[in-house]
């Protein structure tokens, strides 16, 4: 089975690039411009309503426009989410010190921005080491 990345960045040309690099390294992406609309999140109070994980990994901006990255990511974390939450990045160009301050307590890796596109490729390939190859994925209506 395929690792499986959800990726949220409301700048078209980042979401576009880590994409892509995903892809390349033969992973499936989802990809949302807005942490609201990814199928994850749905009700943002509710436990999660998986038995399986939505994903291996999330990558995300934090700065969007109607919820940040680690707003999103602790969200996931207080619903129990069963997956991504170990493997998770936050890209952004500004941090302010609270914010790398919650990102650490997230558990979330902090990339900056402009960010080293090698320096994410080689935080996947050491965190893809970490997945059970034997985890079950949900499976999303492609519709």
């Amino acid at each position: 089975m395929k690792p499986r990345a959800i990726v949220i960045d409301d700048d078209d040309a980042c979401r576009a690039l880590v994409t892509q690099l995903l892809e390349q390294k033969c992973y499936e992406v989802l990809s949302f411009s807005d942490p609201t609309v990814c199928p994850v999140y749905s009700d943002p109070e509710a436990p999660c309503p998986h038995e399986d994980a939505c994903g291996d990994f999330l990558l995300t901006d934090n700065q969007m426009p109607n919820m940040t990255g680690l707003d999103f990511v602790e969200s996931q974390c207080r619903r129990g989410c069963k997956g991504m939450v170990r493997n998770k990045a936050v890209l952004s160009g500004t941090w302010r010190p609270e914010e790398l301050e919650k990102a650490e307590q997230l558990g979330c890796k902090v990339f900056r921005k402009p960010f080293n596109i090698k320096a994410i490729s080689e935080w996947l390939d050491e965190q893809l080491k970490t997945i059970p190859p034997d985890r079950k994925l949900v499976v999303f209506d492609q519709a």
